[in-house]
């Protein structure tokens, strides 16, 4: 919960989960027709549009992402062949492999070379600026408005350049405000609900109290606001922004913050998104109380629908403290989590498809099949706006292309920056995907089958 004030009615409440419920009983009913027999994603001619050159690489970075001691040391190897090989040596080696796989480019010419390729393969660019902090990494203030001038220049970059129409960029909260006052917040508002007016107040420039915060940290939290006040002047109207979830000992007060932007800039549109991580059990209730909130408060609801990454952390933080483990007990359960939370959005924008938007972002083939066929029924536009996929660059394509070849509106959340910048950023990634990153043999397989179609072709001399 954000706060006593933001606490759902119960009536409105109940009427909300039966909805959700009601769909998931539909949806369970009804199974083997939802999943749409045109988006089987076996067919390895999404991969035609491949150089030579790209289908190696993923084939041979794809194969090491399948072991799992590769994965799980990647951090501590990297910094190994980095000391052995040197910056300039490291960087030799990664640049073209792993670097050119999973990141868009170091400078905006680079960036816009690999966006305009997107672009004609009908995907859609999701901006990432590779910067986060976790507890224990905080480094100041001149740090933090540093970053919101990259986070500046990442709207700027998605407004100017024509990659795509109503283009999206992600934002972590932590890299513009410090993890610890976010903990730090978070048993605060638990005890001592804040109301969203009064981050507003504060964003609007006005002095205000900051109640169980001492001097310091009250100070902070206004500079924080103040940064992500700038970010979203800067993108209303023109960029939409995706705010990530992250890790559940800080997310309600990320989710306050979050709200509390929607609430001032979401007024005509959705331009402010938050996240929410199906695999913790409170994720429902949690869509749920933003769905009421957003109709309460008269603001529109941007929803970005994941699984979630931080699964084991999470687990062994919850055993080391003795809590409650805030994970789904079994992959069946964070499925079920998942579709139907999407199937609740789906059905609040079937009704009202200007006041909600929601990125489908999984890998799941399940899930994106089941979205295709819910929107059809719904009557739901492939390529309305108010539902679109997302999934990272370098991984998935064959969902990827082949949804944008059905005409469905697709997102690559596309990281950039120099080799040194985006390392931390893979790193994490990695481990964080770990699961999926060891589990793309299907898309490995379809590589293969492209690139022997490749060499047969060859072999034949084109006949």
């Amino acid at each position: 919960m954000l706060c006593s004030h933001l606490r759902p009615s119960l009536p409105h409440l109940l009427s909300l989960r039966l909805l959700g419920t009601a769909a998931s009983r539909t949806v369970a009913v009804k199974q083997p027709e939802l999943l749409s027999a045109t988006l089987a994603f076996e067919d390895s001619g999404a991969f035609r549009v491949k150089s030579l050159g790209e289908l190696l690489r993923a084939l041979g970075v794809f194969r090491l992402c399948s072991f799992p001691v590769l994965v799980n040391n990647c951090g501590k190897l990297m910094s190994i062949a980095r000391t052995l090989l040197g910056r300039r040596g490291f960087s030799l080696l990664l640049r073209p492999t792993v670097y050119a796989q999973f990141v868009a480019g170091e400078n905006e010419s680079e960036i816009s070379q690999s966006m305009e390729k997107m672009s004609s393969l009908g995907l859609r660019p999701m901006l990432a600026v590779p910067i986060e902090e976790d507890l224990g990494e905080s480094t100041g203030e001149k740090r933090y408005d540093d970053n919101m001038e990259a986070m500046l220049e990442c709207v700027r970059m998605s407004h100017s350049n024509a990659w795509c129409k109503d283009p999206m960029m992600q934002l972590k909260i932590t890299a513009l405000l410090s993890p610890e006052l976010c903990v730090k917040l978070t048993t605060v508002i638990a005890q001592q609900p804040y109301d969203l007016d009064l981050l507003i107040r504060a964003m609007d420039g006005e002095t205000v109290s900051f109640p169980g915060l001492d001097e310091k940290e009250a100070a902070h939290f206004l500079c924080g606001l103040k940064r992500l006040n700038r970010i979203s002047e800067a993108s209303v109207n023109k960029v939409r922004v995706l705010v990530d979830a992250e890790y559940t000992y800080m997310n309600p007060a990320l989710s306050l913050v979050t709200m509390a932007m929607m609430k001032k800039f979401n007024k005509d549109g959705a331009w402010i998104w938050n996240t929410y991580q199906c695999y913790l059990k409170e994720s429902r209730s949690l869509l749920l109380e933003a769905l009421r909130l957003s109709r309460n408060q008269g603001f529109c609801l941007g929803v970005k629908l994941v699984r979630g990454a931080y699964m084991d952390k999470e687990r062994k933080l919850a055993e080391k403290e003795g809590h409650a483990d805030p994970v789904h007990k079994s992959w069946n359960d964070t499925n079920d989590s998942y579709n139907g939370s999407l199937d609740v959005m789906l059905e609040v924008i079937s009704q009202k498809p200007d006041g909600y938007r929601i990125i489908v972002a999984t890998h799941n083939e399940e899930s994106v099949r089941r979205a295709a066929k819910r929107m059809e029924e719904l009557g739901i536009d492939k390529d309305g706006g108010s539902v679109c996929f997302g999934q990272l660059l370098g991984m998935c394509d064959h969902v990827s292309l082949t949804l944008a070849k059905e005409g469905y509106a697709v997102y690559k959340s596309v990281p950039y920056g120099s080799v040194d910048d985006t390392l931390p950023y893979l790193v994490r990634r990695a481990q964080e995907n770990r699961t999926v990153l060891q589990g793309i043999r299907k898309e490995r397989d379809l590589l293969r089958q492209e690139l022997n179609r490749r060499m047969r072709l060859s072999l034949t001399g084109g006949r």
